[in-house]
Order: C-alpha cells, then structure tokens, then sequence
C-alpha cells in the first residue's frame, strides 16, 4: 500500500516542481513575476517599469488584441524611455485625437509571430550581421547582435537595446527594450 500511496504522490511532486520551474524560467521584471500562463498584456500590466506602455496600450484601444491569441513578441519600452521622449510627446500621444498616431508607435514595437532571442540571433547571423524585422505597424527594423547586447534600430536611426530578453507569454514573447522605437518621420 505505501508503494502504491508513494508513487502518485511522487509524481504530484514532480508536477509541482514543473510548475515551479515554468516560472523561474522567466526573468523578473520591473519588480514583478511573469507567469508564462498569462498573456502579454496582463504581465505588462504587473510591471512597476511598464506603466506607461500599459497606459498608451489602454488608450490605443490595443489591450483586447494583445490579450489575444497570438503569437506575438512585444518590444515593450520601459518608463525611463517613454519618459526619454521629447518633452510633451507621451501627453500629446495619449490624448483621443492622437489614437492613430499611437497605434501607428505602439505597432511598430510589434511583430507578428514569437520570436525568442535565439531565432532572432540566428536570423543576424544568417542575415550577415543585420537582419530586417517588419513590424505589424509596417515598420522595418534592423536588428543587430554585438557584444552580447542585440540592438534595433528604428527607421529614424534610434536604437533600443533589449536589456531582457524572452519573457514567455502565454500568447507570445517579451523582449524589455530601453528605448521607445518610433515610425519614420
């Protein structure tokens, strides 16, 4: 009887364990888990660095899409970026007359399929040290990887680097940038 009591209990254990782990993969960020099992927006919602995006993703009308299914890999600005804007930018861009215009910003931070660190080093690589990334927003982006560090530059020659990256989503992928990646002008 105590081998039979054991052996489940083992494998409860064990399962446990698991569930654990699927969320120690994922790093922290700003100062929140990232469950795996929740979908972008809610994550973002969580971190302490994501305020902003999370309000400009809310007044864009966006948070039904990205709470869908997917996949997607977000390049999610920190605070510090948006703030890093010219002085006035975020305010002017959060108001409702300004929706298209963020929309158009917040989707160029967007590509439509998951995309890991791993394939997006490879597809450097292959590409001869720069790979194009389109965007939903219609933006090419030019990814680069250099000591450690994989850098995008927008279509103005602004460059964000991923400060963390492959936060799981339970609809895609998060890659934290510093910088906020704007359409061309």
């Amino acid at each position: 009887m105590f081998k039979t009591t054991f052996r489940p209990l083992t494998l409860v254990i064990a399962m446990a364990a698991g569930t654990v782990a699927a969320y120690a993969e994922n790093p922290m960020v700003g100062g929140a888990a990232m469950p795996a099992d929740k979908n972008i927006v809610e994550n973002a919602a969580n971190s302490a660095d994501h305020t902003t995006l999370v309000a400009a993703v809310q007044a864009a009308g966006l948070v039904e899409t990205l709470s869908g299914a997917g996949p997607f890999t977000v390049f999610a600005p920190v605070n510090a970026a948006f703030e890093a804007l010219p002085a006035g930018t975020v305010d002017t861009l959060l108001k409702p007359e300004s929706k298209e215009q963020l929309t158009k910003v917040l989707t160029c931070h967007v590509v439509a399929a998951e995309v890991m660190s791993d394939a997006l080093a490879k597809m450097i690589m292959d590409a001869g040290g720069e790979a194009d990334v389109t965007t939903v927003g219609g933006c090419v982006l030019k990814a680069k990887a250099e000591d450690g560090k994989v850098t995008l530059t927008d279509e103005n020659g602004g460059v964000a680097t991923v400060t963390i990256a492959d936060v799981k989503q339970s609809n895609g992928v998060i890659h934290v940038i510093d910088t906020v990646i704007l359409p061309k002008s």
